[in-house]
């Protein structure tokens, strides 16, 4: 595949589903090579399957194809003996010898690094939710598996979950909060740790015993498979707890460092834990009320951790996002870098540089939002400033470290550049060089230019924008201009999405401003607390601001301007609707309407009523200005949303009913409405469909076309 099999993909929103997308990276032990967890549209475009690729760490070569299967391949890892592991559906045939027949969940298989083909390494009734930690210098792991409360052990859970399916039960009985998570059900099967050693683990035929033959009576529960590894579990009778906030483990996989959940009334806060793997003792390294711990990382010796700690945030002013760094047994902590002003990302540790552990060159390797962008820092544990090892306009995620170089190998992206996996060549403590690996997953042709817009907000503060223009934009020609609103709130427009793509907007001949206001990453503490407990406030202006800034380029059409948003940017196109005319249509997706209703109706309750006083979730409300929305306005949302429920959007679309809409029911508002997406549209035909009715709407309102109703909505 070349750059040249889709030289405009943007203008098509067909060519644009197809455009096989990266989403995550492995690094080799021996730092050869990497593997790429790559998705491509199936034959009938409407889903995605994923599969493995291999490409050389060094830029050489070209990228190889490694499985291949209808279901997919997700979570991949390497072991330390150099074997690939994966999460996957596709079906175990060793599994079909026996009498009982094996659910159709994912499980984790197991490539051999010498080759041959993948076997399942696993065979959970429940199947594996993910690959949860690997050992770097022991051939073991953990994984994630949500098993069953009442299950005393791996054969129980698997006969209980088959009498459950039998008598087709879809019952959920909850004992504590939550009871949904952003487009799921929770329960009644609870999330585990469970642990697994490869060492036994090698190729053999089949053989019937009375151990692992089927049982003589359905009555009875199938005993786990002799021939494979038996997960060990780590944290029986866990609750939710095993919702954790990262875990990782010792290279010699005796140790796990799990940041679990504690829960508390509605909410809950998360505690460092260290698990015995052999016994399975728990151990708490740190826990403070108010406090979460989460991230950790251990040390390429084994002998340090390093951690995030944050403060619980409250309705006077968002907590900061601290770096820690503690022995293993959590003795002699300390943070790092207290006077940098941003928050981590990602966290790993930095390859030894030509010394012991602890010398002055030990270090972290951080990524952070910074200025519209997404770095890659140094972090030493010496006390010394962070250093920024890339300053382009790049964000970096999946940073791994090759322990024999220290050289970096990284996904990076922009809105300009899907993720696509580099190398980067060190000098000492600096970048000497970017390299680009091969990948199955070109990058295509771009329309239009990228820039930066900056102004000064009312109260002096410094606010930046991306702005990308459309190709043939000049004096003579001015594009309208389409103001998208990110979501989050704690966010910043520094990073591909194949979930919003403004290229496909520019393709159109729209200009598409991609502002950071008041709430935005990447700028300091400070500049999150103007808009802390005040949504409607200084975001608000400072996306004015911003715009007044784009729309006096001479490029812009003034005259010609929309906005939009998703989640909180679907918040604030409610409250721009409500609190100006300036804007000749506004698309609303998954957006909060009624405060007051959204915080006891989101999967996170306690977390949205804590950062808003009662006053300010009254006075930021963008329902109170109903009355006074004049422009158009299109109302997006998924029933799969347990973020931001569905409720906000019927709500909103009820009262633009109540107060505009004309005698016989008729109105110029539009609500599409997907009865099986979440928070996200992720089909491929819908995430067309969602384009096509947002592109139509603007064109209705901001050029005066004739409304085109999509085909496929009937």
């Amino acid at each position: 595949m070349t750059s040249e099999s889709h030289p405009m993909p943007f203008s098509s929103l067909d060519d644009y589903i197809a455009l096989p997308r990266v989403e995550s990276l492995a690094l080799s032990p021996d730092a050869r090579r990497v593997v790429l967890t790559v998705a491509t549209l199936t034959h009938d475009r409407t889903s995605y399957e994923r599969a493995l690729w291999s490409a050389a760490a060094d830029g050489s070569g070209v990228p190889t194809r490694l499985t291949r299967s209808a279901k997919g391949e997700s979570g991949a890892a390497f072991t330390a003996t150099g074997d690939i592991v994966f999460v996957s559906a596709r079906p175990d045939t060793a599994a079909d010898q026996g009498a009982v027949k094996v659910s159709e969940a994912a499980q984790l298989w197991l490539l051999p690094a010498a080759g041959g083909d993948a076997r399942a390494i696993t065979r959970l009734a429940g199947g594996v939710s993910g690959i949860a930690a690997v050992a770097t210098a022991a051939n073991s792991l953990v994984i994630a598996a949500d098993l069953l409360p009442s299950a005393t052990d791996l054969e129980a859970e698997g006969f209980a979950r088959k009498e459950r399916a039998d008598k087709k039960i879809a019952a959920i009985l909850h004992e504590s909060y939550p009871v949904r998570y952003w487009d799921h059900n929770l329960g009644p099967a609870e999330p585990h740790l469970l642990a697994l050693d490869l060492s036994s683990l090698h190729d053999m035929i089949a053989v019937d015993t009375a151990e692992s033959a089927a049982p003589s009576t359905p009555d009875a529960p199938a005993p786990y498979p002799a021939d494979l590894p038996r997960p060990r579990d780590l944290t029986p009778t866990p609750g939710r707890t095993a919702d954790t906030a990262g875990q990782a483990l010792t290279p010699d996989g005796s140790t796990l460092i799990a940041a679990l959940r504690v829960a508390e009334q509605r909410s809950g806060r998360y505690i460092l834990v260290s698990i015995d793997v052999t016994t399975g003792t728990q151990t708490i390294l740190f826990d403070e009320p108010k406090v979460h711990f989460e991230s950790p990382a251990v040390s390429l010796d084994g002998r340090l951790i390093a951690f995030v700690r944050s403060a619980f945030s409250t309705p006077e002013g968002p907590a900061d996002q601290e770096i820690w760094v503690a022995d293993l047994d959590g003795g002699h902590p300390r943070r790092l870098a207290a006077d940098w002003d941003r928050w981590p990302s990602s966290l790993v540790f930095d390859a030894q540089q030509g010394g012991a552990p602890g010398d002055v060159n030990h270090a972290l390797i951080v990524t952070a939002d910074h200025d519209g962008r997404g770095p890659i820092f140094r972090v030493p544990l010496d006390g010394r400033p962070p250093e920024q090892l890339t300053t382009d306009d790049f964000s970096y995620t999946n940073v791994c470290v090759d322990a024999g170089t220290g050289d970096l190998v990284a996904l990076r992206s922009s809105w300009i550049a899907p993720a696509h996996p580099v190398r980067i060549g060190r000098s000492g403590a600096g970048v000497a060089s970017i390299t680009a690996l091969a990948t199955p997953a070109v990058l295509p042709d771009v329309p239009g230019t990228i820039t930066e817009v900056e102004t000064r907000a009312e109260d002096g503060t410094r606010v930046r924008a991306w702005l990308l223009l459309p190709d043939g934009a000049a004096p003579q020609h001015p594009a309208p201009l389409l103001l998208w609103i990110h979501g989050g709130p704690l966010n910043s427009w520094n990073a591909w999405s194949w979930r919003w793509s403004p290229l496909l907007a520019v393709a159109r001949g729209y200009a598409v401003l991609l502002p950071d206001p008041a709430l935005s990453t990447g700028y300091g503490l400070d500049f999150i607390a103007r808009g802390w407990n005040a949504w409607g406030a200084k975001p608000y202006t400072d996306l004015l601001a911003i715009t007044d800034a784009a729309e006096a380029r001479s490029e812009i059409d003034e005259t010609l301007t929309a906005a939009m948003g998703g989640s909180f940017g679907g918040y604030m196109a409610n409250w721009v609707a409500g609190h100006t005319d300036r804007f000749r249509a506004i698309v609303s997706h998954a957006s909060l309407w009624s405060l007051d209703q959204f915080n006891g109706t989101t999967d996170n309750s306690e977390y949205w009523q804590s950062i808003f006083s009662a006053q300010g979730m009254i006075d930021n409300s963008p329902h109170r200005a109903v009355r006074d929305i004049v422009t158009p306005m299109l109302v997006i949302h998924g029933d799969h949303d347990y973020r931001v429920p569905i409720g906000e959007s019927l709500r909103l679309w009820s009262e633009l009913a109540e107060h505009h809409a004309n005698a016989d029911g008729s109105t110029h508002h539009k609500f599409l409405f997907f009865p099986d997406e979440n928070h996200w549209i992720l089909g491929p035909q819908h995430a067309v469909l969602w384009y096509e009715t947002v592109f139509a709407f603007l064109d209705q309102h901001v050029h005066g076309a004739d409304w085109k109703r999509p085909r496929l909505l009937g």
